[in-house]
């Protein structure tokens, strides 16, 4: 297994079982271990029985998942991230999520034809080498405050001026004879077009991180075919993408037309060389994710919002976390801790089909809860969890799911008043 907690995945045939790639970990698994975790699921499957994970002495998580009847894979976890939220359960959740996202990713790139019916192993294999830089992102769990793989929302930011972008991207788009176009700033949606946000949650959030990994290829501008896993996963559409500045990139779903030089020439300099300096300014705001006029409280630590409605997501991490004495966690950790309550969360309190890993069709999707969540009489609408690092409060409406992190000297009645003002400060700043 991975001896730095980095899943290690692998790829197989599900009828087979012969290897098409392993991803992951320094040190690759043995191939009679590989062996012996395909004949667990396949004797498994001889004897009527579906093994979908198990868990090693050691903390340790395997979880199995066929797609297709065709590809099996296989996520293997040292287990433990440690800290606020670690379970079993929450882990599951972690890698079950992890394969989903790795399919669909395959299916991103490959389109589902050619993963269903397998014909030559070796060209599969070859073929699969395009789908690395992506898959390696989503295992390493992206950039900081990247949270969409994990909770199929939108990561987005915030601009100081949307209005103008949202009229550049409708305008850019409908110049190229598309509906679908978006700009992404620092790996995060700054804006995009109404048909944009119908694309399923999924395919959002993926061709988020299909744009980040394009955009450190070093290259200016690009044409890439890409399958819909949900809307279009057999015919292909083209992604245009173009950096406008380091940083902010705008790209657009089309058809055969028009070409990458003809939009790149005519199209991309009047819409978007008047709008420099708002750019810049939507640069600025990095990582915070929200404008400069909205800052959270000096005691809330780290902070994940989520619209239910719309499925996007703004985090943000306060800056200079070191200052305080004794010194609070850093800003590395204040990520993890946040992605790790956040799966504490709803695998306990908010459990919801939309937030946690698919289930089979035959299976209730109650059953990915725990099983004291299923006796509850009402949906939960806030918790908190009080660890050794910090406190962390979760806050639930028809709307919104609030997660942030607080330090140990903030009283724990005070965090519901804490959640609820922030809450209302960002939402009534923004409109998110």
């Amino acid at each position: 297994m991975a001896q730095d907690g980095t899943p290690q995945l692998i790829c197989l045939t599900a009828s087979s079982g012969v290897p098409l790639f392993t991803r992951g970990a320094n040190r690759q698994l043995p191939f009679s271990v590989i062996g012996s975790l395909n004949g667990v699921h396949m004797f498994g499957g001889s004897q009527g029985v579906v093994v979908s994970s198990s868990s090693t002495e050691g903390g340790g998580k395997v979880v199995w998942r066929v797609f297709q009847d065709s590809v099996m894979l296989i996520a293997v976890c040292r287990g433990g991230h440690g800290g606020a939220g670690s379970s079993s359960r929450a882990e599951q959740v972690f890698l079950q999520r992890l394969l989903e996202n790795v399919w669909n990713c395959m299916v991103l790139v490959l389109g589902q034809d050619e993963l269903g019916n397998v014909r030559n192993v070796e060209r599969l294999k070859k073929d699969l080498r395009s789908c690395f830089s992506l898959i390696d992102q989503l295992l390493e769990d992206g950039q900081e405050g990247v949270f969409g793989n994990l909770t199929h929302c939108a990561d987005s930011l915030l601009p100081p001026d949307p209005g103008l972008l949202q009229e550049a991207v409708d305008g850019f788009a409908k110049s190229a004879d598309s509906e679908f176009g978006c700009l992404i700033v620092r790996g995060r949606i700054a804006a995009a077009t109404e048909k944009w946000w119908r694309l399923a949650p999924q395919e959002v959030v993926l061709l988020s991180a299909l744009v980040r990994s394009l955009a450190g290829s070093g290259t200016s501008s690009c044409d890439y075919p890409v399958f819909l896993p949900r809307g279009s996963p057999n015919v292909a559409h083209r992604l245009l993408r173009f950096q406008l500045l380091p940083g902010a990139d705008v790209c657009i779903l089309c058809g055969p037309t028009p070409s990458l030089h003809r939009a790149e020439t005519r199209l991309v300099v009047p819409f978007w060389a008047p709008l420099m300096e708002t750019l810049r300014a939507c640069l600025a705001v990095g990582q915070h994710c929200l404008p400069a006029s909205v800052s959270p409280r000096p005691d809330v630590m780290a902070v994940l919002l989520i619209n239910r409605e719309t499925r996007r997501c703004v985090t943000c991490v306060q800056p200079n976390l070191q200052t305080s004495d004794p010194p609070l966690p850093s800003r590395q950790r204040c990520w993890e801790l946040l992605k790790l309550f956040y799966s504490f969360s709803v695998t306990r309190y908010f459990p919801q089909e939309d937030t946690l890993c698919v289930v089979p069709e035959d299976k209730d999707p109650r059953s990915n809860a725990e099983d004291f969540v299923l006796s509850f009489s009402h949906n939960p609408l806030q918790c908190y969890l009080v660890t050794e690092e910090c406190k962390s409060f979760g806050l639930q409406t028809p709307q919104h799911q609030l997660f942030l992190l607080t330090p140990l000297s903030v009283p724990t009645f005070a965090l519901q008043t804490l959640a609820s003002q922030t809450l209302s400060d960002i939402v009534s700043a923004t409109g998110f």
